[in-house]
C-alpha cells in the first residue's frame, strides 16, 4: 500500500483496526449508522476515534468482570483426531471465561467443532456437568447445553436470506413445536425480547439478517443461543470484523453470561482480546495444548512463546491444560 501511494495511487482503506489508521492513513472519515460523523487526521488519538465511531467514550476496551468460579461444566478428556489434534484435555467452570490462543493451524477451531459434535474425533471424551456426550452428535451437544458461535458467522452461523426473527428462533424451533405446529406467537415474543436485550439495530424483526451490520449479525448469532439457556457457550472469533463499539457490547454480554453461571470458551486470533477477557488462557501449538496461563501470568510474550513451541511440554506446564 505504501508503494502504491508513492506511485501516486489514491487508496480508500476500510478497517476496524485502529492502529492501522495511524500506520497507513493520511485522513480518516468516520462513519456511524450510515452517516459520516467526522473527518480527522490519521494521527487523531484512538480514544477520539472510538468516541466518533460509537457516539460515546469507552472507558475500558476489555471490561472483564470476573465472577465466582463454580463447578466444572465442560470437561474435555484426551480428545484426539489423527493428524489434526492430539490428547487435548481441559475444563471450563461455571462463571469462567477460558481463552484458547495459538497460531493459525494450531487446531483451535477443529477442537471446539469436535466438542460441539460438528466434527468427529477418534478417541477421548466430552462431558457436560459430569455426563459424557455421544461423539459427533450436534443434537446431543445442544441438548446438554452447549452452544457454538462459529468462526464463519455468515456461512455457518446465519441463514442469510431469512429474517432476524427466524434466525433468532433457529435453536429453539424444535422445542417450541407441538404436533408439527410451531408456536409462532411465542417465537416472536422471544425474538423481540432478546433483540431488545442485545440492542440489535434493525428496522424490525422481519428484516433480512444479511442486511444488518457485522456487529448486529453477531448479536443475532449469539442471541439464538441465549434463548436456548445455553450452559457452555463456545465463541470462535467472536468479534472478528466488527467495530469497537459492538465489541464492547459483546464483552459485556460475556460478563452477563458468566455472572449468571454459564461457562464461556473463547477462541480469538486477537491476542489482546484473549488476554483482556480470559480468566485462564490455554495455548495450542501443533494440535496440542502447549500450556495454560492464569490471567496474571498471561502476557503476549508468554503466550507467543508457547504458541511457537515445537515440542510436547514437560515439567510444570505439561499438565496445566487438563
Amino acid at each position: 500500500m505504501r508503494a502504491l501511494r508513492e506511485d501516486g495511487v489514491g487508496i480508500v482503506f476500510i478497517t476496524h483496526h485502529l492502529e492501522e489508521i495511524a500506520a497507513l492513513g493520511d485522513r480518516v472519515t468516520v462513519v456511524r449508522d450510515g452517516r459520516s460523523v467526522g473527518q480527522v487526521p490519521a494521527t487523531t488519538p484512538e480514544d477520539e476515534l472510538v468516541r466518533l465511531m460509537v457516539g460515546r467514550s469507552i472507558e475500558q476496551q476489555y471490561p472483564r468482570e470476573r465472577a465466582d468460579r463454580g463447578a466444572a461444566l465442560l470437561c474435555v478428556e484426551g480428545l484426539t483426531r489423527g493428524g489434526v489434534f492430539h490428547d487435548v484435555s481441559f475444563e471450563v467452570h461455571a462463571g469462567e471465561v477460558v481463552g484458547i490462543a495459538g497460531l493459525v493451524g494450531a487446531g483451535r477451531t477443529e477442537v471446539v467443532r469436535a466438542v460441539f459434535g460438528a466434527d468427529p474425533y477418534d478417541k477421548g471424551a466430552v462431558k457436560v456437568a459430569g455426563s459424557t456426550l455421544r461423539g459427533h452428535d450436534v443434537n446431543a451437544a445442544m441438548a446438554a447445553g452447549i452452544g457454538l458461535v462459529p468462526e464463519d458467522r455468515k456461512g455457518q452461523g446465519l441463514v442469510s436470506d431469512a429474517s432476524v426473527e427466524d434466525n433468532l428462533g433457529l435453536v429453539t424451533l424444535r422445542a417450541t413445536t407441538r404436533a408439527g405446529l410451531v408456536d409462532l406467537k411465542g417465537q416472536h415474543a422471544a425474538a423481540e425480547r432478546i433483540a431488545g436485550q442485545l440492542g440489535v439495530r434493525m428496522a424490525g424483526l422481519g428484516q433480512h439478517v444479511r442486511t444488518l451490520s457485522g456487529g448486529n449479525q453477531q448479536k443475532v448469532v449469539i442471541g439464538k443461543w441465549l434463548l436456548a439457556d445455553t450452559k457452555v457457550l463456545i465463541l470462535d472469533e467472536p468479534t472478528r470484523g466488527i467495530d469497537v463499539g459492538a465489541k464492547v457490547e459483546i464483552y459485556q454480554l460475556i460478563n452477563e453470561l458468566t455472572a449468571a453461571g454459564a461457562a464461556v470458551l473463547m477462541i480469538s486470533s486477537d491476542l489482546p482480546e484473549v488476554l483482556g477477557m480470559s480468566d485462564r488462557v490455554l495455548v495450542m501449538a501443533q494440535g496440542r495444548i502447549a500450556g495454560e496461563l492464569t490471567a496474571d501470568e498471561a502476557t503476549q510474550d508468554a503466550v507467543m512463546a508457547l504458541a511457537v513451541s515445537t515440542t510436547t511440554p514437560t515439567g510444570p506446564e505439561a499438565g496445566r491444560g487438563r
